[in-house]
């Protein structure tokens, strides 16, 4: 008995000891963001710095403070968990960029979005799938099958949307927002459709059968994640429009659009549809029906709310990546056997990155150019540039995807450890030189500030958009202040030059005679107290 009451004290206060552990880990991490947060602000104004880069730099720093304290048994405070990064961190990211995109900006651009984002994301695929396979082959890394080149190719296409939001201004330069962050959505999901299939597919007899299936697999995703998005928005619609929740209380309208966002994404998850069209789609058709049936202070909230969680997931992830891309069993194996030749490995796959993606960025943007008629919608060769550039970072999806298809074995391996690292230089210098790069470069190639303040004007968003709730009554004249004249020489030539049926006109129309008195949205909101329409009916 002695014994076993011995035993049962050590466990408890083994257990004891982990739980400390592990409360000293989040407060430590948890005050981490916070300073992220303080620093971040402090470097607002720099040309250079952004959050995404100034909590991935902390990270390292952290990392290596750690990494000296335990004499190098490891590195971070959380361990890096795919699950963590797709089911918690991701959601609230690309929901809140649906929920706050410029819908007019973004369908105006859909099809320039989908030939980048899908067609663009397959051509970068081959490429770097082609280059690893030939290359590779010569470096004796050890056994690598068509399965693991494959599943390179799709990690390494896997653009950073996330850090895209960062380095790129929706109000400044709206195209370039609207075509660079649709693209990484569109992109994301293509590439994990990619990897999801290649780990699937018997890819030991490849034909064009096996292509004319992955591609038939991809249409059938898109379509399926999309639809489940849009019906999921619009069911929250219709219940808040019916229900008159806020009469009651508006804890309640705000609970349930976030439940409802999240329910698309784990719902898009159990049906093997891709989560991140799903979400973004829900996150679009709420903030065009739902949020409009809702009182002015749920608004308010679900609108800061969402980008709050939006915001700190977003430090969540790069301070998360940085501490953990020191991690001494990733680098121990690359260490002893050939630092030089993780270093050829890193250089080999950024120089394919930087080449896939301009192989169809430039030729897709001639494409596109070719179907525009007005030469404000054409996508110019500096704009282009900005494209190609600010898609290169890869971010939190691609190392996500690469534990998944390197770490099923030991992550000791030979082959597994030096693809991994050589995974983790490429997020860490992309995100940190062409993060810091982009801002700069759109401020050489797009200098005029009036030239960038003309352009958004020429292509704002409409005016129901959650991101504001000051609406101009002339969309296309001058932003409130100044002198408040109106330029109207400007407003006439863009009235004659602008066709008065477009597939914009047939939407709205549908939109107003049919979707909006059954779903609600702006101008169909009911009475509710507390809400806008209150003041405006006495």
């Amino acid at each position: 008995m002695e014994e076993v009451s011995l035993v049962g004290s050590k466990l408890g206060m083994a257990s004891l000891t982990s739980d400390h552990s592990s409360i000293v880990s989040m407060n430590l991490f948890v005050a981490l963001l916070c300073a992220c947060i303080v620093i971040g602000h402090l470097l607002e104004e720099s040309r250079w710095m952004n959050e995404s880069i100034t909590a991935l730099l902390i990270g390292l720093c952290i990392g290596i403070i750690i990494m000296l304290n335990t004499q190098g048994k490891t590195s971070h405070l959380l361990v890096f968990s795919e699950d963590l990064f797709f089911i918690y961190l991701l959601p609230p990211i690309i929901f809140n960029a649906g929920f706050q995109v410029k819908k007019k900006q973004f369908f105006r651009n859909f099809m320039t979005i989908m030939l980048y984002g899908a067609l663009g994301t397959l051509v970068s695929f081959v490429i770097i799938s082609s280059g690893i396979k030939f290359i590779f082959s010569k470096m004796n890394l050890g056994p690598l099958e068509i399965g693991d080149y494959l599943a390179i190719g799709a990690i390494f296409s896997a653009t950073d949307s996330v850090c895209t939001l960062q380095v790129l201004s929706q109000d400044e330069t709206p195209l370039l927002y609207s075509l660079v962050f649709g693209e990484g959505v569109v992109n994301d999901a293509t590439s994990v459709v990619l990897f999801n299939a290649i780990q699937n597919f018997d890819l030991s007899h490849l034909s064009s059968g096996t292509a004319l299936h992955l591609i038939g697999n991809f249409l059938y995703l898109f379509i399926l994640s999309t639809l489940l998005g849009i019906l999921v928005g619009l069911l929250s619609a219709f219940v808040i429009k019916k229900l008159y929740f806020g009469r009651h209380s508006t804890d309640r309208e705000v609970a349930l659009m976030m439940l409802m966002a999240y329910l698309s994404y784990v719902l898009a998850d159990f049906f093997y549809l891709s989560a991140i069209l799903t979400v973004f789609f829900c996150g679009i058709v709420m903030s065009h029906y739902t949020w409009h049936n809702i009182t002015e202070g749920s608004r308010v909230t679900t609108k800061h709310t969402f980008a709050t969680l939006s915001f700190v997931a977003e430090i969540f992830i790069f301070l998360y990546v940085g501490m953990d891309a020191l991690d001494i069993d990733k680098w121990g194996v690359v260490l002893r056997e050939s630092p030089t030749k993780s270093v050829e490995l890193s250089s080999i796959l950024l120089a394919l990155v930087l080449i896939g993606r301009a192989a169809f960025v430039f030729p897709l943007s001639f494409l596109s150019n070719l179907t525009k008629k007005s030469p404000h919608e054409k996508v110019t060769f500096r704009q282009q540039v900005i494209i190609w550039w600010a898609g290169l970072m890869r971010g939190a999806v691609s190392m996500a995807l690469a534990y998944n298809q390197f770490t099923r074995s030991e992550t000791k391996v030979r082959k597994n450890a030096f693809i991994i690292t050589s995974t983790i230089t490429v997020v860490l210098f992309s995100t940190v030189v062409f993060g810091l790069m982009t801002k700069p470069l759109v401020r050489l190639l797009l200098p005029s500030p009036k030239q960038l303040q003309h352009f958004s004007s020429m292509t704002s968003s409409e005016p129901s958009s959650p991101k504001s709730f000051v609406v101009p009554l002339l969309g296309n004249g001058q932003s409130p202040g100044g002198n408040g004249t109106v330029a109207r020489p400007s407003s006439l030539r863009m009235l004659l030059t602008t066709p008065s049926r477009t597939v914009h006109y047939y939407w709205r129309k549908f939109d107003d005679s049919f979707m909006r008195p059954v779903f609600g949205g702006r101008g169909f909101t009911p009475y509710v107290p507390g809400s806008p329409t209150e003041r405006d009916n006495p």
